[in-house]
């Protein structure tokens, strides 16, 4: 049990450390809105969409998760909610701000719960039942992970 306290303990820092990392790493870029491929997003798009993921995926499922009783999530379509929301002139260290705020915000939340809470689990219209609280944490840092790696490589070309 102390080494599964111990991996929590150190998935909410690492989730904290990764969304700290990929603001940082988008401030460093040039231009934000130049694609980071040719038919790809620019660092903005990748911005906005990670907050965005951020707060009404996985942070929310993981909230929902530690306080409803197996509540039930459905598709998240992350293009087009882009297509429908996105906002090229909002600031690029504002969506930034808001991804670390809400992160850091999770990370406090998590902190609070106690332990048997991380084993809460939910379902998923396609992805099943069973996923627990600690699976959305993970699913959260996985996907800030990705772009901030994404954001890294358009910086070393």
């Amino acid at each position: 049990m102390k080494e599964l306290t111990e991996y929590r303990t150190n998935l909410v820092q690492r989730l904290e450390e990764a969304a700290d990392q990929f603001r940082a790493e988008c401030l460093k870029v040039g231009d934000p809105h130049a694609r980071l491929h040719a038919d790809g997003w620019t660092v903005h798009q990748v911005a906005v969409h990670t907050r965005d993921v951020n707060d009404l995926v996985y942070g929310l499922r993981a909230r929902r998760t530690a306080v409803e009783e197996n509540p039930e999530f459905p598709n998240f379509d992350g293009v087009a909610y882009m297509s429908a929301n996105y906002n090229s002139s909002e600031p690029l260290d504002q969506v930034l701000s808001r991804l670390v705020e809400s992160v850091h915000d999770l990370a406090e939340f998590l902190r609070a719960l106690p332990v048997e809470a991380w084993s809460r689990v939910s379902r998923h219209t396609t992805l099943g039942r069973g996923l627990t609280l600690q699976t959305w944490v993970e699913k959260d840092l996985a996907h800030i992970g990705e772009h901030l790696e994404t954001v890294k490589k358009h910086k070393s070309l």
